[in-house]
C-alpha cells in the first residue's frame, strides 16, 4: 500500500492493515507528511514513542479541531461532540460523570450479567453435536457487545437490535454495504439522528422515572451546576455505544480469527485457560482495533527532525505502534505468552478508553466459555473487512462449527 492510502477506506476493505508501509516509515521516515491524496495534508505519526508523547501531552497537543481523518477532509465527529473530540480542562469534567462506573471495582457488579449474556447468546448458537455453519460477527461477536453496553444504558431488549444497526450505519457509513450508493456523511447522519429521537424519549422518560443506569446518571448529571443539553446527551450516548459496540466486536471476532490462523497457539490456550488473559492484551495489540486518531500541535515544534507547524494535523496510527520493533520483540509474531505487552490498543493518557475494562471483560468471558463448548470451528471463507481507516476490523466471518 502506498501511504497515498493509509487512511481510503476501500484499501482496508481490500487489503486489510498495511502493515509492511508502516514497518518501512518506522524505519525510514516515522513522522512522515502526506500530501499526494485526496484530503488535507497530514503528519503520518508510526513510532510507539511518539504516539505516547502526543497523547500524553493533551494542553500542547490537542483534538480540536478535527477528531479523524478522511477523505474529502470531512470530520463525521462534529456531527456530535463526544469525548473523543474535547481537549482539557472540558474533557476532564465531562469524563468524570461516568467513570467512575467504568472502573474494574464498579464492574464487579455486571459480571454475572455479562456471563448470562454471553451463555444466552452461545445457548442460541450451540449445535447440540451437529456441525453447522454461521457468521460469527452476527450471530456472537457483535451481540455480545451491544447487549451489554445497551443493558448498562438502560435500553428497553427490544430496541437492541436498532441500536446495532445504527451505529453500524453511523460508524460504517464509509462502506457500500451499509450506504447503499448513498453519501456517507448522509447515512452517517440519518442513523445518528434516528438515534437521537429514540435517546430523547428515553431520556424524558428517566428524567421522571429514573433507574439504576447510565441514561439515568447522564440525565441527573450537573457539569458547572448546569443539566446537559439534548445534544451534550446524545454525543455521549453515541460515545458509549459506538466505543462499546464496534471496536469490541471487532477485537473478538478478529481474536478467533486469529486462533484460527495460528492453531498451535489455540491448542496452548486450550491446555492452558490460564493464558486467557494473556491472549486477550495479546489479541488487541496484534489486531489494533482503532487505526487512527488525530493530534494538532497548538504551536511549532519538532518532532523526528521534522518541523510540523502549529495547526498542522499529525495522525497517529495505533497499530503501527504496536508493532514498534523498538518496543516489541518479534512484533510481527502472535504469541499469546507475550509479557510485557505495553500496547496502544486502547490509546494513552487523557483519551484512554473509558470503556477499557468493559471490553476486556467482555473478551474474556467469552473465550472462556468458547473453550469449554466449541468443539469444531473452521474457515468457511475468507473474512469480509470493513471499508474503514478508523476503526478495522471484519464485518463477515463465515464458520463452520460444533458448539455444545
Amino acid at each position: 500500500m502506498h501511504d497515498k492510502d493509509l487512511l481510503v477506506p476501500a484499501a482496508y476493505a481490500a487489503h486489510g492493515y498495511p502493515h509492511e508501509t508502516w514497518e518501512q516509515l518506522r524505519r525510514e521516515d516515522p513522522v512522515h507528511r502526506v500530501e499526494d491524496w485526496d484530503g488535507p495534508p497530514y503528519w503520518a505519526i508510526t513510532k510507539h514513542a511518539d504516539v505516547v508523547h502526543l497523547s500524553k501531552n493533551p494542553d500542547r497537543f490537542v483534538n480540536q479541531p478535527r477528531m479523524i481523518m478522511e477523505p474529502g477532509g470531512a470530520d463525521p465527529g462534529q456531527i456530535v461532540r463526544t469525548l473523543i473530540v474535547m481537549d482539557p480542562p472540558e474533557h476532564r469534567q465531562m469524563r468524570g460523570l461516568v467513570s467512575n462506573r467504568f472502573t474494574p471495582r464498579a464492574l464487579k457488579r455486571i459480571v454475572d450479567e455479562v456471563d448470562g449474556i454471553t451463555n444466552r447468546i452461545l445457548d442460541a448458537a450451540a449445535t447440540h453435536g451437529e456441525i453447522r455453519e454461521t457468521d460469527f460477527v452476527e450471530s456472537i461477536a457483535a451481540p455480545i457487545p451491544i447487549w451489554v453496553i445497551a443493558e448498562m444504558l438502560g435500553v428497553p431488549t427490544d430496541r437492541w437490535r436498532d441500536l446495532y444497526d445504527w451505529t453500524n450505519a453511523a460508524v460504517g457509513a464509509g462502506d457500500p454495504e451499509f450506504n447503499q450508493g448513498r453519501p456517507p456523511e448522509e447515512v452517517r447522519v440519518e442513523a445518528i439522528m434516528r438515534m437521537a429521537g429514540f435517546f430523547k424519549e428515553l431520556s424524558d422518560q428517566r428524567r421522571g422515572d429514573p433507574r439504576d443506569d447510565l441514561v439515568s446518571l447522564l440525565v441527573h448529571a450537573e457539569v458547572d451546576g448546569e443539566p446537559l443539553n439534548d445534544f451534550d446527551l446524545l454525543s455521549y450516548y453515541n460515545l458509549i455505544l459506538a466505543a462499546g459496540n464496534e471496536t469490541t466486536r471487532n477485537a473478538i471476532s478478529g481474536a478467533l480469527h486469529l486462533l484460527l490462523q495460528h492453531p498451535e497457539q489455540f491448542e496452548r490456550l486450550r491446555a492452558k485457560p490460564e493464558l486467557l488473559d494473556s491472549f486477550v492484551e495479546e489479541a488487541l495489540r496484534f489486531l489494533s482495533p482503532v487505526i487512527h486518531f488525530c493530534r494538532t500541535s497548538k504551536e511549532d515544534f519538532e518532532l523526528g527532525g521534522k518541523k510540523i507547524r502549529a495547526g498542522e494535523p499529525m495522525v497517529l496510527f495505533y497499530p503501527s505502534a504496536n508493532r514498534d520493533e523498538a518496543v516489541f520483540d518479534r512484533p510481527n509474531e502472535f504469541d499469546i505468552t507475550r509479557n510485557p505487552n505495553p500496547h496502544l490498543a486502547f490509546g494513552i493518557g487523557e483519551h484512554f478508553c473509558i470503556g477499557t475494562h468493559v471490553a476486556r471483560l467482555e473478551m474474556r468471558t467469552l473465550f472462556r466459555h468458547l473453550l469449554r463448548r466449541l468443539e469444531h470451528v473452521e474457515l468457511v471463507s475468507p473474512p469480509e473487512r470493513l471499508a474503514f481507516a478508523t476503526v478495522g476490523g471484519i464485518k463477515h466471518m463465515q464458520i463452520r462449527y460444533r458448539l455444545d
